[in-house]
């Protein structure tokens, strides 16, 4: 996989990836999010492909282990280069999610979601009822996705280091939540910057609305990227 910032695609159509798309002459990392698989399927895979971009397919599946595994077995005949389930769903749900999504293609890697960064200390403790850290609930999703052998987890900027840690470097830490200084937080609780991100441990970092709702996409996306990769 590319170690290229990765773009959210934050579109509901085709056409609108296609006009975002046309902005760059360069091979990218992109996300294709559930938003916009549920309305334009495989075919914008296929299309994306062509273009010679990297592709995090984003539908973070979370049912019961048969039945995700079923699923990434279809998923794994898409040519894309990353997926993603809950950690929540245990360890076997994880382990048939792993056995599905090399059924057709050994090369894609699949992480775990540990906490969405948009879950905050209060959330966690009073909605989910898990009385712990944050901390310690994304190490404990984590440990579960790496013994379940995945290739890493989805979790926010501030949670990287410890993780490296207790897991290790090559134990794929994928970031949204990252925001440059002067962009707006959105509905994200725990984020950071590109480069601190970078600092603290991330091995791929996931950017959206500052680069999708700029003025000037590509700009902004080479500004990050830049932060990025130093």
């Amino acid at each position: 996989m590319k170690q290229l910032p990765i773009i959210a695609l934050d579109f509901d159509t085709e056409t609108a990836v296609n006009n975002f798309l046309d902005k760059f002459d360069e091979p990218l990392f992109v996300k294709v999010g559930m938003e916009l698989f549920y309305q334009t399927g495989p075919q914008l895979i296929k299309s994306i492909k062509a273009r010679d971009h990297d592709i995090f397919l984003d539908l973070k599946l979370h049912d019961i282990p048969n039945t995700v595994g079923k699923a990434m077995e279809g998923l794994s005949k898409l040519d894309v280069d990353l997926v993603n389930v809950h950690a929540a769903g245990g360890t076997t749900m994880m382990e048939q999610a792993v056995s599905g999504i090399r059924k057709h293609n050994t090369d894609i890697k699949i992480i775990a979601v540990t906490q969405l960064t948009s879950t905050s200390q209060e959330m966690l403790n009073e909605q989910q009822n898990i009385k712990s850290t944050m901390d310690e609930a994304v190490l404990n999703y984590a440990s579960l996705a790496q013994k379940s052998g995945l290739d890493g987890v989805v979790c926010s900027p501030l949670e990287t280091a410890m993780l490296k840690r207790h897991l290790g470097k090559s134990f794929l830490k994928v970031t949204p939540g990252i925001r440059p200084l002067d962009s707006k937080t959105d509905d994200q609780k725990r984020v950071t910057t590109p480069e601190d991100a970078k600092k603290m441990g991330s091995t791929h970092i996931v950017v959206g609305r500052p680069i999708t709702q700029s003025d000037d996409p590509v700009a902004s996306y080479h500004k990050i990227k830049e932060s990025w990769l130093g």
